[in-house]
């Protein structure tokens, strides 16, 4: 009877003069708790690949973790059941309409619905309910996740009136800083952030590129590819995601009509999304100019990254014409590592930071994009040659970044 009181009161057991030191530790060890995970965004989508592709399905894969995911509408079908991974719609729309003011409350009801334990802010608007969500409860905590310098691109990228940029700017940077202070860690989507941003202290920073997440099942697009064909053959040329003058849209296209002149079966896609009114006019109207070797997929509407990747991997050589500017200048454009990790040739502008990584794995050559083009030697670099000549560089995968996000999700168990 001693035997079987002392079992079933476990306390007693455990202080009784006497009794085996085997039965000091609990019998059935406490389950670790679950941990609820809650990746927020207004703008981007409940696809994004940041937010879903790379960390969702990161910490998705980690056992104990319960992880739901809150954006944009996408521009495919929503995914809930793919992974365990929940999707939360806060906002259809335009970016300047009232319908992103009510994804705030959007935001608090998901808060209120899925009652995570952390949270991943990945915009700097949903940082004041975030703020007061952590406030009103207790062991509520949340990391920041800085994809862009928003005051520095406020400052510079013409979006806004002139008048209230310097306003905005400094209003966003005072809210960054203060909720860096609360969070738990301030994760950083490029290097050059460590530098440029005051809140971006050592200890409390972990820097997470942009990599490629290649799709489940999938490690990498291709091991190699063949040669580039000749000036007699077809030549796909690509452009991918956001569609801006910032990001050269213009261009790519000037630079694809000029190159016609002595490769005349280059065909040029563009795929992604734009959300200047002026942009699209113009490529809606080059895409009628050009009809015969201009092809537009998406434009006023998002594009599942599915079938980006797709075209990435049907097309032979993939276009960078960024435009110098202090706001990505100093950053690595997520679909290099893309075009990276697929084995796809890239035509660069004069940027010493993208050139050094394409030099070092022969992926591809600058180009004075912008300027007058002599077409001969750029035919002449391109024609027939094989680039990546060691194959695909593993350090433009996802896989490194993942592990860190993973160690930072260990530590807050």
């Amino acid at each position: 009877m001693f035997w079987r009181k002392s079992i079933i009161f476990g306390r007693n057991a455990r202080f009784r003069p006497g009794f085996p030191n085997c039965l000091a530790a609990p019998l059935f060890p406490a389950a670790p708790r679950r941990l609820v995970v809650l990746l927020a965004s207004v703008l981007k989508p409940v696809d994004d690949t940041r937010m879903y592709e790379k960390f969702a399905r990161t910490l998705a894969a980690e056992p104990g973790l319960e992880v739901h995911v809150a954006g944009r509408a996408a521009g495919s079908p929503p995914r809930a059941g793919l992974a365990g991974i929940g999707q939360h719609v806060l906002f259809r729309g335009s970016r300047l309409s009232l319908a992103r003011l009510r994804a705030q409350l959007g935001y608090w009801q998901v808060l209120s619905r899925v009652q995570p334990d952390v949270v991943v802010v990945h915009a700097p608007e949903l940082l004041p309910l975030t703020l007061l969500w952590q406030k009103l409860g207790r062991q509520r905590r949340f990391l920041y996740d800085v994809r862009e310098n928003y005051a520095l691109n406020i400052q510079t990228q013409q979006v806004y009136p002139a008048w209230v940029r310097g306003l905005l700017a400094r209003f966003v940077r005072g809210l960054e800083t203060f909720a860096a202070k609360r969070a738990s860690q301030v994760l950083l989507a490029e290097q050059s952030y460590a530098d440029e941003l005051p809140f971006a202290t050592a200890g409390r920073t972990v820097i997470l590129e942009n990599k490629y997440q290649p799709p489940p099942g999938n490690p990498t697009l291709v091991s190699s590819r063949p040669p580039l064909p000749g000036p007699g053959e077809p030549l796909r040329l690509l452009f991918s995601g956001t569609i801006s003058e910032l990001t050269g849209i213009r261009e790519a296209v000037d630079f694809a009509l000029a190159l016609r002149t002595g490769w005349p079966g280059l065909e040029l896609t563009i795929i992604g999304f734009c959300q200047q009114s002026a942009t699209l006019a113009y490529l809606r109207e080059a895409g009628a100019r050009h009809a015969s070797w201009l092809r537009i997929v998406g434009g006023e509407v998002l594009v599942p990254h599915d079938e980006i990747i797709r075209e990435i991997g049907r097309s032979h050589a993939g276009l960078l014409p960024y435009r110098p500017h202090p706001s990505s200048w100093r950053c690595i454009p997520t679909k290099l590592y893309e075009y990276l990790a697929s084995g796809l040739p890239v035509l660069i502008p004069e940027n010493p930071l993208w050139q050094e990584i394409t030099d070092r794995n022969e992926a591809g050559f600058p180009v004075a994009f912008g300027e007058e083009l002599v077409v001969e030697p750029i035919i002449k670099r391109l024609a027939g040659r094989r680039f990546y000549p060691r194959g695909i560089p593993a350090d433009a995968l996802w896989s490194t970044e993942g592990r860190r996000l993973s160690a930072v999700f260990d530590q807050l168990r």
